[in-house]
């Protein structure tokens, strides 16, 4: 099979054949698996993070001679190390987006995919390693999230990709399957690693520095071998069954010169999402501070350190910098995505801390009527994902993107006041449990909420923006939007171990609010600067 497709033009009837159809199925097939499995990745330390305080993992803080005092204490940080993890997997997702944006026309769909996919292998099987022992260091453990974050920044070229192989009256369809269903692998993921812990193939170290095969511990380390094989095998179905097209990447490269493009600009953005995260757990800034410096950093890297064959192309799509509709749409679009990936990364571990250790005085207390929030953790990710069609036909049928918008931002709103008393409640409640299908239930409209706003969002902005201006403005806003897998699980750990986690909802439902104001003043309100896109 010929690997770079020279000359490729789907939009030229004359070059659009059974043949041609029959490629760029065949690579989009192979491009959903491998997206998919790239989310379950990027997002697993949603799960991983809520089975490590289940099985007391201590990261070797806890020693046998502390006083019942120290020993609270050093628990109380643990917890907050917890909620940090999956906060680093989405700051490292999030910024890996910015130079993924660009693979594709450095180093070939195919090699990126391939390569990107393989990459993954890295953080699955030093995530399976480090959990044989309850007691292995919190820096291997974050170095592990970083690196997940791989999955996250693999949306951005992935997508790029598959533009390329359909013309534009096939896009929406061939870009709606590949974003679809590889959104779903955050819930198939949440649905899976539940029910693979529950198979003991393995040995593990526990809290006494006892050996234990055949029990619960043991299997917590299928959080990281279940996703070896599945990755090897899409890695494999990439470098032989995809291609490279001239369309995305003009000057096509052979294998090992596009692998090695793509690892220089991976290597980029991994190392700006690297200052972020020492940033934040080395030297103890606070998250507002991390989060715009490493954008700062990845964009200036991005700008000076690249290749001189892309600086052309990263002038011309810098430019959106200077419209003020790219910063309004980003704010907004961070209020849809941003919000879906982070309650995704943020639901199991907030559901574990809210009803089954419900004694702040007493880390070990399980209370015995805890629903089974594992059960359910998949279902709100898995409706956002499914919803958010109907967000683009919606925005379609009533040939408007900002009216889905508003609507649905102010169902966010209500829903987020409306979790916010229900917290409040369960924490002065002596059975907390009875507040579970409530606290659910407001999260599942949360969930479709930010599902249908993500469909109709994407439909304002090219009614907003040229042709030239809408595709760097999707790229740009689906990495920022990306952060609110890192906010939303910061804010929370840091709230409740204040004690206080309604403020984060107070704080989400304020945000909203901004949101509200700016997509109605600019897209609907009487001095409107487009109308109702």
């Amino acid at each position: 099979m010929k690997v770079n497709l020279e000359n490729w033009n789907p939009d030229d009837p004359a070059k659009w054949g059974e043949r041609e159809k029959k490629i760029a199925w065949r690579n989009l097939a192979i491009s959903v698996p491998n997206l998919l499995l790239a989310f379950a990745v990027w997002i697993m330390w949603s799960i991983i993070s809520a089975h490590m305080r289940e099985h007391g993992f201590h990261f070797g803080l806890i020693t046998p001679d502390m006083s019942p005092e120290e020993l609270e204490e050093t628990w109380s940080e643990i917890r907050l190390m917890y909620w940090t993890l999956p906060a680093i997997a989405g700051l490292s997702g999030a910024t890996l987006r910015i130079p993924n944006s660009f693979l594709v026309a450095l180093g070939g769909g195919r090699n990126v995919i391939f390569t990107t996919t393989a990459l993954m292998l890295v953080p699955a099987i030093g995530t399976a390693i480090a959990l044989q022992d309850v007691s292995t260091s919190y820096l291997i453990f974050a170095g592990c999230a970083l690196l997940s974050g791989l999955g996250g920044g693999a949306f951005s070229s992935s997508m790029s990709n598959i533009s390329y192989f359909f013309p534009k009256k096939e896009q929406g369809t061939a870009l709606g399957l590949n974003a679809g269903i590889g959104n779903l692998g955050v819930g198939f993921m949440q649905w899976i690693l539940p029910i693979a812990v529950g198979f003991y193939l393995f040995s593990a170290v526990d809290a006494d520095g006892e050996v234990v095969t055949d029990a619960a511990l043991a299997g917590v380390q299928n959080n990281g071998w279940f996703w070896v094989p599945l990755l090897a095998l899409c890695a494999i179905a990439a470098f032989f069954g995809m291609n490279n097209t001239s369309t995305g990447t003009p000057k096509l490269p052979g294998t090992f010169e596009g692998v090695f493009k793509t690892l220089y600009l991976i290597a980029i953005g991994v190392g700006s999402a690297g200052l972020g995260a020492w940033m934040l757990i080395g030297l103890g800034w606070n998250m507002w501070a991390v989060l715009p410096i490493t954008i700062v950093v990845t964009l200036a890297l991005m700008k000076f350190a690249t290749p001189s064959a892309i600086k052309e192309s990263l002038n011309e799509q810098f430019s959106i910098f200077e419209d003020k509709h790219n910063w309004v749409m980003t704010i907004i679009y961070t209020m849809t995505f941003g919000s879906f990936i982070g309650y995704s990364a943020a639901f199991p571990l907030l559901s574990q801390d809210l009803f089954v250790y419900t004694d702040p005085t007493d880390s070990s207390f399980v209370n015995p009527n805890a629903p089974n929030y594992m059960l359910w953790a998949f279902v709100g990710p898995m409706a956002g994902a499914l919803i958010r069609p109907v967000g683009g036909w919606l925005s379609d049928k009533i040939e408007s993107g900002s009216r889905v918008t508003h609507w649905t931002t102010i169902t966010q709103i209500v829903s987020a006041l409306a979790l916010a008393y229900i917290v409040i409640q369960v924490r002065g409640s002596a059975s907390p449990e009875d507040y579970w299908w409530p606290f659910f239930g407001l999260f599942m409209v949360q969930f479709l909420a930010t599902g249908v706003a993500n469909g109709s969002t994407f439909r304002t902005i090219p009614n907003i923006f040229s042709k030239k201006k809408a595709g760097p403005v999707l790229g740009w806003t689906a990495a920022v939007g990306a952060y609110g897998s890192f906010v939303i699980p910061r804010v929370f750990g840091e709230q409740i171990e204040l004690g206080h986690a309604e403020y984060a909802l107070y704080g989400f439902a304020a945000y909203y609010v901004i949101c509200l104001a700016l997509n109605w003043w600019y897209y609907l309100g009487p001095k409107r600067e487009f109308d109702k896109p």
